[in-house]
């Protein structure tokens, strides 16, 4: 469990994060460097899930042996089966990093929801949803790695 104390707000109190793949933790379906060194730390505390329609076909192969739960989605409706996922984890609980349209909603309805801005852009509706927007997605998980500068950020 992790838990983030921001003055001003309801403590969250986080046990599952839930990551988008291609835009987010990937590009043109390969790992970002950096990533699965945090991932890895990241399980400790935190139940990790990717849920992603693996447009590249390649998340199984690049994922292997990190400490995830892997859900690869139908590439119809992926906005709703996110959210679904998410509301099956249980919201509250939950911190959720995308980039895209199919995205926000799970963003929207996770306790904390964070968008990345990567090489791929974010859409509109990522960025409107999250509550924190970072340059990428080492630094989205360094945020979690060091809950102190989310405070910075999100206190009233």
């Amino acid at each position: 469990m992790l838990d983030i104390n921001i003055p001003g707000v309801q403590p969250l109190r986080l046990t599952h994060l839930i990551l988008d793949y291609n835009g987010t933790l990937a590009r043109d379906g390969s790992l970002l460097e950096g990533v699965a060194e945090r991932l890895e730390i990241l399980a400790k505390h935190l139940e990790i899930h990717i849920v992603t329609a693996d447009t590249f076909g390649s998340v199984r192969t690049q994922v292997a042996g990190l400490p995830v739960q892997l859900a690869v989605i139908p590439p119809d409706n992926q906005a709703q089966a996110k959210a679904a996922y998410i509301e099956n984890l249980g919201p509250a609980n939950s911190v959720a990093i995308g980039n895209g349209r199919n995205d926000a909603l799970m963003l929207k309805q996770a306790a904390l929801g964070i968008a990345v801005v990567q090489t791929e852009g974010a859409a509109t509706e990522a960025l409107l949803a999250a509550e924190v927007v970072t340059p990428g997605i080492v630094d989205a998980l360094d945020l979690l790695l060091s809950p102190d500068r989310l405070k910075a950020t999100l206190r009233l």
